[in-house]
């Protein structure tokens, strides 16, 4: 008999998970790692990575990681390499990790400008260009990008970031474009607000997260644990003819 839960089995599959030290990246692979993958972590912080990695398999998930600083070109390269060396076989590349300076518009240097296009756009098109032909060959794989609400809206001292995560929505249409028909998905999630150490300023002013809260059609700002049946979704055979799209996990802020 046909069994539901199958379409949202993950079990077999290998998850690269960027920025998967803390906040989003952690959440979405802890999500993935329930619904059966193994996961491999990609940070720049080894201390973090060494928690996280403890965390999940104080869960019984098949976790393990590596220290990489993705704003460094050669960066997709050298972990494609080491999951070669390891026999590890990625379907699942989760493009998680961000960095936001928040830094006034005249204030932004050329350099800052540069790190935000590298981390949030360079390092996904290079780690695809890495993984995704492998993933056709085997017939299979998901690429989930991180949006943002900054990818349609402009926020205050964002400026870089915002560019960067506009970029993001066309860069998972031009992935979708590329890989989907040989079975590789390529979509994207854009989180509302979540406490994570990057928003950590706009938690920190307890008017503004109200604020924002209030903003949402739930009436609620987003806790981690929201995104975690939209990442299984995406990485999962119930996606399998959804591709190029972006979901806002946002409690309904950009519907209002």
């Amino acid at each position: 008999m046909f069994r539901l839960a199958s379409l949202f089995d993950l079990t077999g599959r290998t998850a690269l998970v960027t920025g998967g030290n803390s906040g989003i990246g952690l959440a979405m692979a802890r999500g993935l790692g329930l619904a059966g993958a193994r996961l491999v972590l990609v940070a720049r912080r080894e201390g973090e990575l060494i928690q996280a990695a403890a965390q999940l398999q104080a869960d019984g998930i098949d976790a393990r990681w590596f220290t990489a600083d993705l704003a460094l070109p050669e960066v997709a390269a050298e972990l494609a390499e080491a999951c070669a060396r390891e026999k590890l076989d990625i379907d699942i590349l989760v493009n998680a990790a961000g960095i936001n300076l928040r830094q006034a518009f005249d204030a932004v240097s050329a350099e800052a400008f540069d790190l935000h296009m590298a981390v949030h756009l360079r390092a996904p098109f290079l780690l695809t260009q890495r993984f995704a032909p492998a993933m056709a060959e085997r017939g299979h794989g998901r690429i989930i990008n991180i949006a943002s609400l900054q990818s349609w809206r402009a926020f205050a001292d964002s400026a870089p970031y915002g560019a960067a995560k506009g970029g993001v929505l066309q860069l998972t249409r031009a992935t979708a474009e590329a890989w989907s028909r040989h079975g590789v998905t390529c979509n994207a999630i854009a989180p509302g607000f979540f406490p994570t150490p990057l928003t950590a300023p706009v938690f920190g002013d307890p008017e503004r997260a109200a604020r924002n809260a209030a903003q949402t059609a739930i009436g609620r700002n987003g806790e981690l644990d929201d995104l975690i049946g939209a990442t299984v979704f995406l990485a999962s055979p119930a996606s399998a003819y959804i591709t190029g799209q972006t979901l806002a996990v946002d409690g309904g802020f950009t519907a209002k």
